[in-house]
């Protein structure tokens, strides 16, 4: 597969021991800046959180806790601990925004889609998430802005849109990042402007003399008005071809079981936010078994791209022989059955699963892992990420050592 993320672990260590922190702090603002781009790694599992900052710890001795390297990692957890809390409800305002939910339009316009709004920066950001399947940082909060201030779209069709795209694509992140662009999970809707773009983007994606080209009162006074939109101005010939969202797995992958019997044996489950090798405890004698949730892709489809992506990496395992021994596609029913036969059935955290992890919950045979962490969970949600970083006391503390976790047994092994 042509990919800038080869579906193997061995590639997301080599890509991880290239990381410069330094560098990363300086320039991670900016499209050609020096960010890490493990984004699709950690998101399936094939690098955990304590590895990234074992990795930049090592690289860079004096890293704090306040370097924007952990504040990163941070971010992730806060949105996981914020999903944990809240469940699905994060798919749903979380508190009123700049305009009412009835402001804004529930389909995708078509120039958007097809990349062909006139607006550089918007139509090399389609065309890259096309192609790619990620975008940095700064081209996502952009892309999401314009589609949400500017052309007046509810956060929610933008970001099941581009879930559906993402290699990395997590609901956690994903969504409640187009939260706080929206104004919906923050305190003011996120605006940029011409001059935002000059900055950070190389001269190809800049808009100057547009539409954007403006002060951000203008900007403001446009989120705030529910009938004014940003004219579009599509390009002249043909546009981007959308890929095909698939909600079953593409032919391409080869035959799935769709019926296991796990009688008597001990499993070790890999999901497809779970993809690193089994837990080196769980003896030579488990069977590692892949599974796709019928229902959960059901519901949300990914790209052929990402299919081919998890796929691959389930099957390489360590890159050692340790791939799995079965892939299976099986609904929460199949799954419950099969646990129910199983002598002990082990499996990280899957929050994704959650909808459906009713029918398999109380199977005496499953040994639930939560999935590595950086900083301690706090006790009940908080409705920052300032107050998140409070609570978890990671502000305070006098080095890396002295974060929550971090040298728990919960964490993978160092990296070398």
């Amino acid at each position: 597969m042509n990919t800038p993320f080869p579906p193997r672990r061995s590639a997301a260590l080599a890509r991880l021991a290239q990381l410069d922190p330094q560098a990363y702090a300086r320039t991670r603002n900016a499209l050609e800046g020096a960010v890490s781009r493990l984004s699709p790694y950690v998101s399936h599992g094939l690098l955990a959180l304590p590895e990234l900052l074992r990795a930049a710890a090592a690289r860079h001795p004096g890293l704090k806790p306040q370097h924007s390297w952990v504040y990163e990692l941070g971010w992730r957890e806060y949105f996981q601990d914020s999903w944990h809390w809240r469940g699905e409800a994060i798919l749903q305002d979380l508190h009123p925004g700049p305009l009412p939910g009835s402001a804004y339009l529930k389909e995708l316009p078509e120039d958007v889609r097809q990349g062909r709004t006139g607006l550089a920066v918007i139509d090399r950001a389609v065309a890259q998430l096309y192609e790619e399947g990620w975008l940095h940082n700064h081209a996502r909060l952009w892309l999401a802005s314009y589609l949400v201030h500017g052309r007046k779209l509810h956060w929610r069709v933008g970001a099941d849109w581009l879930y559906g795209h993402l290699l990395d694509g997590d609901l956690a992140s994903n969504h409640l990042s187009w939260q706080w662009v929206a104004g919906t999970g923050s305190r003011q809707p996120y605006l940029f402007n011409a001059e935002n773009v000059r900055r950070y983007a190389p001269s190809p994606w800049r808009v100057d003399g547009s539409a954007l080209d403006c002060g951000y009162e203008t900007l403001e006074a446009l989120a705030r008005s529910p009938g004014r939109r940003l004219p579009p101005a599509p390009v002249s010939g043909p546009g981007l071809a959308e890929p095909d969202l698939h909600g079953t797995p593409p032919p391409e992958l080869g035959p799935l079981a769709e019926a296991v019997d796990w009688r008597g044996r001990e499993v070790w489950l890999v999901h497809p936010w779970s993809l690193a090798p089994p837990p080196a405890d769980l003896g030579p004698e488990v069977l590692s078994v892949g599974v796709y949730l019928r229902e959960f892709h059901q519901a949300w489809p990914w790209s052929a791209r990402r299919w081919q992506f998890v796929d691959a990496a389930m099957r390489a395992g360590s890159g050692e022989g340790a791939g799995v021994q079965q892939r299976c596609l099986l609904d929460a029913a199949g799954l419950a059955r099969a646990m129910g036969g199983a002598r002990r059935v082990w499996m990280q955290d899957a929050p994704h699963w959650l909808p459906w992890q009713a029918a398999w919950s109380l199977a005496p045979a499953l040994q639930l892992r939560p999935a590595p962490r950086v900083f301690a969970r706090p006790e009940a949600p908080c409705d920052s990420f300032s107050q998140w970083w409070r609570r978890c006391g990671a502000a305070r503390a006098p080095d890396l050592h002295a974060l929550p976790g971090l040298l728990s047994a919960s964490a993978a092994a160092p990296v070398t």
